[in-house]
Parts: C-alpha cells; structure tokens; sequence
C-alpha cells in the first residue's frame, strides 16, 4: 500500500467521522434503501445512530440501536493488520487468530441476525431508542 492509498483511508475515515458527528446537525444521515423498500430490518439497520451513540459514550443505546456494534473491532483489527503488513511494518500478528473459519462465522451471524430481527418473536433486536 502506497502512501495515497492510507491517504484515502484517512480521508475515509474523517468523513465518516464527521458525518456521523454533525448529520444530525445538518439532517444529512441516508435512510436504508432495503427497510425503505421491503420495511424488512437489514443487519445495518441502526449502525449509524449506534456509532453515533457509541462515540458519545452510550454503550447501552449503541447496543440497543444494534447489537452488531461490537463486532466492528474485529474489522478494524483486520484492516490495522493489512495496512501494517502492506507497509512492511512490523505486525501485530492478530491475523492468525482470523482464519476464514472465523470469518465464516462472523457472516453466519450477520446473516441469523438480519433474519432474527425481523421475527416478531425477537422484536428486541429492532433498533429502538432508550
């Protein structure tokens, strides 16, 4: 990776950042196509107030709005990790622990978690405000 690519990584980065900061004051955020057309709950539905709460500090909001949250640290230690080895820096060798069984898994879980939301059963998991 060359240093335009971490370039656009960054720029990435601080325009999401920015927009889950200030989208409530520009009333900017982008409505989910897939809830929009089907108002079937798809496994996103609900991450960017959860980021949003998450950056404020709302742990329990964030979880409420979808659970899906916490999984997030895992694709960033992925993303570290290419951009580290790429770069011929020394890594942190977290990788290893991220087979593709592992990563399997994680689709295996989005996937049942789209589903379960949907379910009136497990009305819990749909994004709700505390």
């Amino acid at each position: 990776m060359n240093k335009n690519n971490l370039l656009i990584y960054l720029l990435i980065f601080v325009l999401g950042l920015l927009y889950i900061l200030f989208g409530d004051i520009l009333h900017i955020y982008i409505f989910c196509p897939i809830y929009k057309i089907t108002h079937l709950y798809c496994p996103g539905c609900g991450m960017t107030r959860a980021l949003k709460s998450l950056l404020t500090g709302h742990f329990y909001q964030a979880f409420r709005y979808n659970n899906l949250i916490f999984l997030l640290p895992f694709l960033f230690i992925y993303l570290l990790e290419n951009i580290l080895e790429e770069n011929k820096i020394k890594s942190l060798n977290l990788k290893r622990f991220m087979q593709n069984k592992f990563w399997y898994f994680i689709l295996f879980i989005v996937i049942a978690y789209g589903v379960l939301r949907n379910i009136p059963y497990f009305s819990y998991l749909i994004p709700t405000e505390i």
